[in-house]
């Protein structure tokens, strides 16, 4: 039986700016199967893992240390299904500021950081500043996020707001494989 990796959400020892796609690059096959197998069950155990790629349980471990240590392995975390929360709505959210000074972007983003309905906030090029995508009981429910939180940012000039009818498909690379996302960077690098 192996043991199961410290769960810290964040790992130290992240590379600096600038080294992911060096780092992308060193990675082999074992690495990026390794990488497969965790994606879809951080719990496995170093056994587990070694199982899976044909490596020992320490070889697995050695590895596992080694990407935590590169920072391809950013942590490990639980997915919670927030319709177990009660948030059976995704709302996307589009944000424009009335200005993109440094000091604006700043101020805004450390206004999001504090709504905990946001699931997730995207600086974006185009006709809006920012994309955010929160997960909310319902309309009311996103009323009180509106009317309490959003409009109160600093800097918001304009919120305009869509209501996902259905969640259809959630993946953390849009479905596709690991070892194909991986080998896409690494020639772009």
């Amino acid at each position: 039986m192996g043991t199961i990796r410290d769960s810290n959400s964040q790992l130290s020892g992240t590379l600096p700016e600038g080294h992911a796609a060096d780092a992308l690059s060193a990675l082999d096959e074992l690495d990026i199967a390794i990488l497969h197998h965790l994606e879809r069950n951080g719990r496995a155990t170093n056994y587990e893992v070694g199982e899976a790629v044909g490596l020992s349980a320490s070889a697995a471990s050695r590895r596992i240390l080694a990407l935590e240590a590169s920072g391809a392995i950013k942590g490990y975390r639980a997915v919670i299904d927030d319709r177990h929360l009660g948030k059976r709505r995704t709302v996307y959210i589009r944000v424009t500021l009335e200005r993109q000074s440094a000091d604006v972007l700043e101020a805004f983003e450390a206004g999001v950081r504090r709504c905990h309905d946001i699931v997730s906030c995207h600086l974006t090029a185009g006709q809006y500043d920012y994309m955010l995508v929160a997960r909310v009981s319902g309309i009311d429910d996103y009323g009180r996020l509106h009317q309490s939180e959003l409009s109160r940012l600093p800097g918001v000039a304009r919120i305009e707001t869509s209501f996902a009818l259905r969640d259809v498909l959630e993946h953390l690379r849009c479905g596709r494989p690991l070892r194909d996302v991986c080998m896409e960077t690494s020639r772009r690098g």
